[in-house]
């Protein structure tokens, strides 16, 4: 079984790339590879042409391929939230949560994680003509990894910020360029935003009517991953060894273990209504699909 992710190097899908890594999928009879396929919309786009089978993203990027939630399913949230973080230059000296601060500013996001980050700061206010969202300059290709390039790109100066995953913020904190102004899992940002995706694992839908039974085998490799993660955050680090290079290996333990809370797969109806409600006032959405035709029955 080939599960795409689409940022490898990261926390925000670790959990799949855990449940490869220490066995769960074996446990469960499944063969299960991880393949790094950037950007997000080109790994749904790979599911709907059957060249992976399990997509390991953002929970509304699958509207990239299948409108209208037609012909995909959802399995199970590998975390609850949106996941990423908007840092910007240390030297711009922003505080916690003051959204203004992008204003006039160069942010660098990935297609389709950008979207989040549109929706939150017209919720919040900002003219979207006040600033300039883009890809990141040598982000392009199925083997990027996005978060360690915007923390690069933030660096040489080529962004003012970057809207991206924990990996990418903790290495431009640490660095000294960069500090966190929005972290949505922790309350930053407008009422509601915490709901606009989660990270998920997907299937077609076929995938999911043929074998119904293997669909299930996958949520409960993912629930095992999580739970041994939650368990002891220090497995992520053996994991991190043999996956990432040594210094976001040396890295990732600490983002588990802050990212543990969130372990949930559990799907909730507020979560699917909230990223319904977001897809529809970003244009990815016509009609309201309900939570038994986007997510696999338990």
């Amino acid at each position: 079984m080939r599960i795409a992710v689409p940022d490898l190097i990261s926390n925000s899908y670790f959990p799949a790339v855990a449940a490869v890594e220490l066995g769960c999928f074996r446990d469960e009879g499944i063969d299960a590879s991880i393949e790094l396929l950037f950007p997000v919309d080109a790994a749904y786009r790979a599911l709907a042409a059957g060249e992976v089978d399990v997509v390991a993203g953002s929970a509304h990027s699958a509207l990239a391929a299948f409108p209208e939630w037609q012909g995909v399913k959802l399995l199970a949230a590998q975390a609850q939230g949106m996941y990423w973080f908007l840092v910007l230059r240390a030297d711009l000296g922003a505080a916690r949560n003051d959204v203004a601060a992008v204003r006039g500013k160069r942010v660098g996001a990935a297609p389709w994680v950008d979207l989040g980050l549109r929706r939150l700061l017209a919720e919040a206010g900002i003219d979207l003509g006040e600033v300039e969202i883009a890809p990141v300059p040598g982000a392009a290709g199925a083997g990027t990894n996005f978060g360690l390039t915007a923390a690069r790109a933030l660096a040489e100066g080529t962004v003012d910020a970057f809207w991206a995953n924990g990996m990418a913020a903790e290495i431009a904190v640490r660095s000294g360029t960069g500090s966190v102004v929005l972290d949505v899992r922790r309350g930053d940002g407008p009422e509601g935003c915490f709901d606009y995706t989660f990270a998920s694992l997907a299937a077609t839908a076929t995938f999911v009517d043929d074998d119904r039974s293997r669909a299930a085998a996958i949520v409960r490799a993912l629930r095992r991953a999580q739970a041994l993660l939650q368990e002891d955050p220090e497995r992520a680090a053996a994991v991190g060894e043999r996956v990432f290079p040594p210094e976001q290996a040396a890295l990732i333990a600490e983002l588990v273990r802050r990212d543990v809370p969130y372990y949930d797969a559990e799907i909730a109806p507020r979560a699917i209504g909230g990223m319904n409600r977001f897809a529809r006032a970003e244009g990815l959405l016509e009609g309201d699909p309900p939570y038994e035709q986007i997510v696999v029955a338990g």
